[in-house]
Order: structure tokens, then C-alpha cells, then sequence
């Protein structure tokens, strides 16, 4: 929000707060001649209209405060509050004469100021318009003191949400370097073994994951249905690299599809199941992907049929849990859904590891 919008927002407040603040002055003391005055019955639009007249100065009286306190506000603490007794004292001092002069009005005459007494007038502002006046001054310094509140609160919101994209842009930007190192690797490989028609086919199939990755924000959420798509482009990437030896089943439930998760969420999963999966077994594996929805809960599971993890082995699993794309993910759904997520590494019989993602159910 710019600082004119905000400066606009203010002023309209503080008149609408002056109107409806001032007429309800006007009702209370109408209803109060009503109650305890009877004969004033007869006299009610009069009073009212004298009502209404007195109203009309406090509003300018007290919107010349108004500018007396912005321009004593960056003066500190006690100037405002000595501003704020003396201001008042002022503004009561100027009141309390007219509203004097035209308390007469409905019964046809107006009171002579010049034969008053100095002791009555001042009398009348200690127990009405200066009361009323530092009233007015204590909600003015209220209202006030609670929109900086809000200004600040919203300033706090907003750097955090700010803090909370730049977490996510560089996990996700920490994310594709590593991805496209392990995919350059495969393709020098190729080149180097003069496989040029694969070598070919990887760079093209590349090109089109990184654009995926390019037209996604890593604060996108998108249908599981689509990261399926992503996943299995990024799968047809490694085919190319262990052709026959990586197989594939998809296991999805209907209602599974419509889910909405956090973009390239997969990727790191299967990645890190053909890595300690597929290659380490001269014959290659499966790679099965399945996704439930159970009540408010998304499943999903990525399990290999490879060696999986050794128990005795806490360094193996240490490291599994802690390299780049795991770790990038933890973090990632660390951020989106805070401790509202699971992520787990289990072993499966007769051989291999599951990884299991569990989040909140969130349909398109």
C-alpha cells in the first residue's frame, strides 16, 4: 500500500470517525432531555438544532487539534501529553462560550456573555467541554496509536511473507543446479560413448523440464495430476539412461489427482530412489509411485525395490535423509505447511526403501 493511499484511508477515518462520534453526542444529549426534562419535549427540534449547532464548532475545534497533534507527534511522549492537557484546555476555552450564547436559543432569547460571571463560565468548562474535550483527545490518541500498531503489525507480515518466498526461491533455485548437474554428467557420458541419437533425445527432454521448471513459482502449488506429467518427463530423462533396466508403475487414486501439491515435489523422490535404487543394482529395479487420499490427508509414496537401508548403517540413512534434494524438500514443506506434514524412510520386504510424504488435503 503506498504511503498517499494510506495517508487517504486516514483522513477518511478520522471523518467519519468526527461525524458519527459528534451526532452520537448530539442523540445522547437529546435522549437525556427527554428522560429527565419532560416539559423539553415541546423544545426538541430547537435543543436539537442547538445541539447540532454546538457539535458543528467542537468539529472544527477539535480537527484544529488534530493539526496540533500531528505537528507535535515526532516531539516525544511528554510534549504530546502537555499538548494534549493544554490543547484541550484551549479548545474547551472557545467552546464553552458559544455553546453559553446559544443555550437560550429554544426558548427565544440568547444568554448576554457580558453579564455572566467569569467563576459560572469557567465552572461550566471544567465540567463540560473540558472533560469532553480531553475525551476527545484520548480517543484521537487511541485510534491513533492503534493504526501505527496496525501499520507496523502489517510491515512484520509482509517481510515475513517476503522472508518466507526468498526461503523458498533458493531452495527451490538450489534444487535445479543439482538436478541439472546429475543430468549433464549423463549426457557427457553419452557423448563421450559417441551415443549421439541418446545424448540428442536427453538434451531435448532437458529443455523441456527446465522450461516446466522456469514457468513455475516455487510458491506454485499445482494438481498432482500435473507434477505426475513433470515426474514423468523427468523419468523419461533417466530412460534414456537406463533404458531397460528402470521400470515404472503408477499407482494413483482418482481422487488423489485433483490434489494440490508443492511444484517439482516429486522429483527429488524419485531422483534419490534411482540413485541408491536403480544403480546400485547391475539389473536394474521398479519404481512404483502411489498417492492416496485418506480423509483430510494426501499419501504419497515413492518406494524401489533396491537395497534399501541397513539398520546398522545409521550413516547411510543420515546421509539419505540429509543430501541436497531430500533436505531441500524437508525444508520446502517445512516452510509451506510448517509441522503439518510428514515425511518418512521406511524399508520394505523382501528388498527396498519407501518414502512416504504426508499432507493436508487441498483440492482444486
Amino acid at each position: 500500500m503506498s504511503t498517499t493511499s494510506l495517508a487517504t484511508i486516514q483522513r477518511s477515518q478520522f471523518w467519519i470517525f468526527q461525524l458519527v462520534g459528534w451526532a452520537v453526542w448530539v442523540v445522547i444529549l437529546i435522549l437525556l432531555n427527554l428522560i429527565f426534562v419532560p416539559p423539553a419535549l415541546e423544545f426538541i427540534f430547537p435543543l436539537a438544532l442547538v445541539y447540532c449547532m454546538n457539535a458543528a464548532v467542537a468539529v472544527l475545534l477539535t480537527a484544529g487539534l488534530r493539526i496540533l497533534y500531528r505537528f507535535v507527534w515526532e516531539k516525544g511522549f511528554v510534549v504530546r501529553f502537555l499538548v494534549a492537557w493544554f490543547g484541550s484546555f484551549f479548545a474547551a476555552m472557545l467552546w464553552q462560550p458559544f455553546q453559553n450564547y446559544v443555550a437560550l436559543l429554544p426558548f427565544g432569547e440568547t444568554m448576554d456573555l457580558s453579564a455572566a460571571s467569569l467563576e459560572d463560565i469557567f465552572d461550566n468548562l471544567l465540567v463540560n467541554s473540558y472533560p469532553l474535550m480531553l475525551l476527545w483527545s484520548g480517543f484521537y490518541f487511541i485510534i491513533k496509536y492503534y493504526q501505527l500498531f496496525q501499520i507496523e503489525k502489517e510491515k512484520s507480515l509482509r517481510s515475513e511473507a517476503l522472508a518466507h518466498e526468498a526461503q523458498l526461491l533458493m531452495l527451490r533455485y538450489q534444487l535445479n543446479p543439482h538436478f541439472l548437474f546429475n543430468t549433464l554428467n549423463a549426457i557427457s557420458t553419452l557423448v563421450l560413448s559417441k551415443a549421439t541419437e541418446q545424448a540428442n533425445e536427453m538434451v531435448t527432454k532437458l529443455s523441456k523440464f527446465l522450461r516446466y521448471s522456469l514457468d513455475h513459482s516455487p510458491l506454485d502449488r499445482v494438481s498432482l495430476a500435473h507434477e505426475l506429467e513433470t515426474s514423468r518427463l523427468y523419468l523419461d530423462i533417466e530412460k534414456v539412461r537406463f533404458a531397460d533396466r528402470l521400470k515404472l508403475e503408477f499407482d494413483i487414486e482418482p481422487d488423489a489427482e485433483s490434489a494440490l501439491v508443492p511444484t517439482m515435489l516429486l522429483q527429488p523422490i524419485i531422483e534419490n530412489s534411482i540413485k541408491h535404487g536403480i544403480t546400485k543394482n547391475e539389473a536394474g529395479g521398479t519404481i512404483t509411485i502411489k498417492a492416496r487420499k485418506k480423509g483430510r490427508l494426501l499419501t504419497l509414496e515413492v518406494t524401489d525395490d533396491g537395497p534399501g537401508l541397513s539398520e546398522e548403517d545409521a550413516d547411510e540413512k543420515l546421509s539419505l535423509s540429509k543430501g541436497v534434494g531430500i533436505s531441500n524438500i524437508r525444508n520446502r514443506l517445512q516452510e509451506i505447511y510448517g509441522g503439518d506434514h510428514e515425511l518418512m524412510f521406511t524399508n520394505v520386504e523382501p528388498s527396498g526403501l519407501k518414502v512416504m510424504v504426508v499432507i493436508p488435503y487441498d483440492a482444486k
